[in-house]
């Protein structure tokens, strides 16, 4: 039977979503609230994670040892990549890799993690599929587009930092837990995918657009979210 554990890194990421599922059980594990119960006839697990990698891996594997989520889905906010996604347009993960973890010394190509075997940790091609179509129907107003989201320990808000990262890992957006979960799910042998909605554009005028912004497409990714569920 399927139990989809869906991550949130901020309280606004995953609000809207709490709001509107059925809750059946509380537990906190870790110093999160782990929410069970039923969103649109697909029965839940909600967790706000908190902000970051550690933060983000500890929540995946408590999804997996605790709760026996079945899939998990990553729903918040990153920053643009590419010129033509713009604040509020979607990415839906094909993968996703850590840009800031750096082992070429020993002859790893930069961004992979030593032993694991791959650079980047490919998200469920299903579940990908999935998120475009529906991005589709219930967002029509916004583009969504299928890419690789990198992510490290850091905001990014500026232009040399962002153009490295574009150069070195052809990446669609850049935020702060994907590869986390994604590095996780694939250990343990879950399928995943991150949704991030566009707020700002990771360069010098994110620290302005991210306050603006980060609600609205938020509210994006939630709604994608809640309408793929009973699809899975």
């Amino acid at each position: 039977m399927k139990k989809i554990g869906i991550i949130g890194a901020m309280e606004l990421e995953v609000e809207e979503l709490k709001g509107k599922m059925t809750i059946q059980r509380t537990q906190e594990k870790a110093s999160m609230e782990f929410l069970e119960g039923t969103l649109n006839g697909t029965e839940v697990v909600i967790v706000r994670s908190g902000i970051g990698k550690v933060n983000a891996a500890l929540c995946t594997q408590i999804l997996c040892d605790c709760f026996q989520v079945s899939h998990i889905i990553n729903t918040g906010v990153a920053g643009s990549l590419k010129n033509e996604i713009d604040i509020g347009d979607i990415v839906v993960s094909t993968d996703a890799l850590h840009h800031d973890v750096d082992v070429r010394v020993f002859g790893y190509p930069l961004g992979e993690v030593p032993q694991m075997g791959c650079l980047a940790f490919p998200a469920d091609g299903h579940l990908t599929a999935l998120a475009v179509s529906v991005c589709c129907e219930v967002n029509p107003d916004i583009k969504v587009y299928e890419g690789r989201v990198v992510s490290g320990d850091q905001f990014v808000s500026d232009k040399q930092v962002k153009d490295n990262i574009i150069k070195n890992f052809q990446g669609f957006c850049v935020e702060m837990e994907g590869a986390s979960i994604a590095h996780a799910a694939y250990l343990n042998h879950v399928p995943f995918v991150i949704i991030r909605a566009i707020s700002d554009k990771a360069d010098d005028s994110a620290e302005m657009d991210y306050p603006t912004f980060e609600k609205a497409a938020a509210a994006h990714s939630a709604s994608l979210v809640e309408h793929m569920l009973p699809k899975i």
